[in-house]
Order: structure tokens, then sequence, then C-alpha cells
């Protein structure tokens, strides 16, 4: 019998993720531990030569400020991201694999400004000689507690698939609140990035081989299905 997956992720990426679940036959309980929130901002004063984006939610909650800048590139971590810059009227010049340090690397050797919105919590960046990155904030997650009825289910043991450090933090906060036992869950992570913020003690971690939400959900279902 295969153990619960639990999807913490936030909307809309819960719902789909959840219908990508059951397409590979996992089945996944869970709710959204974060809304994602949009910041009023304002574009940087000075001239960009494109975007580059590590997010979808940048296009969902960026507003009309992100709007004025449709004439710019955007370099996207990924194709979700992608997908949601083509739905919003952007020309995406590049599409990335691995994370976001793999897209600005893409682009050494040109001489580029680029504008970098995204959420309040960003991984660090270090990039190849003339290209300058200057962030902005357009949307924040609140994050919300465990229900009752999810701190039951997750007490039984199972497998927790966690997108973002964020979440993993999060997660590992209200476990310790809430005294659940952190031996009996798994965790599933997107990337070993995650690892400092998701902490030890777990029963085990599993890391995805790709950074996409299809390589986290096929390496949950090789983990919910192992017995014992």
């Amino acid at each position: 019998m295969s153990r619960p997956a639990f999807l913490l992720r936030p909307e809309p990426g819960w719902s789909a993720s959840a219908a990508a679940a059951r397409t590979i036959g996992l089945k996944v309980e869970g709710e959204p531990l974060a809304k994602v929130e949009a910041v009023a901002w304002q574009i940087p004063d000075r001239r960009f030569d494109g975007l580059l984006v590590g997010s979808a939610n940048v296009f969902r909650h960026g507003g009309r400020s992100l709007d004025r800048l449709r004439d710019l590139p955007v370099h996207c971590v990924g194709e979700t991201t992608a997908d949601a810059a083509l739905e919003s009227g952007f020309i995406v010049e590049t599409v990335g694999h691995g994370g976001l340090a793999n897209v600005v690397n893409s682009l050494a050797g040109r001489r580029l400004k680029l504008l970098r919105p995204g959420g309040e919590a960003r991984i660090a960046l270090d990039p190849p000689a003339g290209i300058e990155v200057t962030d902005a904030v357009v949307y924040r997650l609140r994050h919300i507690p465990i229900s009752s009825a999810l701190t039951q289910n997750l007490g039984r043991g199972g497998v927790v698939l966690l997108h973002s450090a964020e979440l993993a933090r999060h997660f590992a906060a209200e476990c310790e609140r809430l005294g659940l036992s952190r031996d009996r869950l798994e965790l599933v992570l997107i990337g070993p990035r995650l690892l400092p913020a998701a902490g030890d003690r777990w029963r085990a971690i599993h890391i995805a081989e790709r950074p996409d939400d299809a390589a986290l959900l096929a390496l949950a279902a090789q983990v919910c299905s192992k017995v014992g």
C-alpha cells in the first residue's frame, strides 16, 4: 500500500501539481501553507536590457509597473515561467534549466543590465563579468499555519513535497510548533538548496534530479510506492 503524499505549495501551483500528480497515478493530500500577495513597487530609475525572472508569480502579481516593461526580453528560469511570460504578452529570449544561476551564466560574454523582479526571499546570484542584476520585490508569501486536520494526517506519517526553501523552513517550524514527529515523515525536495531550510531528523530526505515540478512528482511517486 502506497504512503500518502502531502502537497503544500501555494495556489495556483497546488492545483496544477495535484492535476499533474493524478496523470502519473500519484494521489496527493495536503493544503497550501502559503498565499502569494502582491507588493506595491516601482521600476528602479535606470535603463535595463532585459528581465531575469525566477517565478511565474512575477507575471501574476507584477501589476501595472511590470506591464510597462513588456518591450524588454525575458530570461526565464524554466518553462512554467516562460509560459506565464508569454501569456502576459512578453517576449521570452531565454528558457533555462537547473536554476536561475544557470540562466545568468548562460548570458556570459554579453554586457547586460537586468532587472530581477521577484519575491521577498530569493537566492543570491554571482553574475559573470558584464552582467548587472538589480532586484525588485513585487510579491511576498504569507505563510499559513497547518490546520488541525492536516496535523492529524501528518502525524500518521507520509511523504512531504517541498517546492521552495521558504516553504521548507515554514513546514519545519510548524512541525516543531505542533510537536509532529519528524521520524515518520520523508521529504522530497525540488533541489539541494532547500536542505539548510528543511533541517534534519527526518526519516529520509530525497532530492529531485531536476528542479522542476515533473521531476519532483516523479520522485515522490517512487518514494510513496516503497514499503517500509
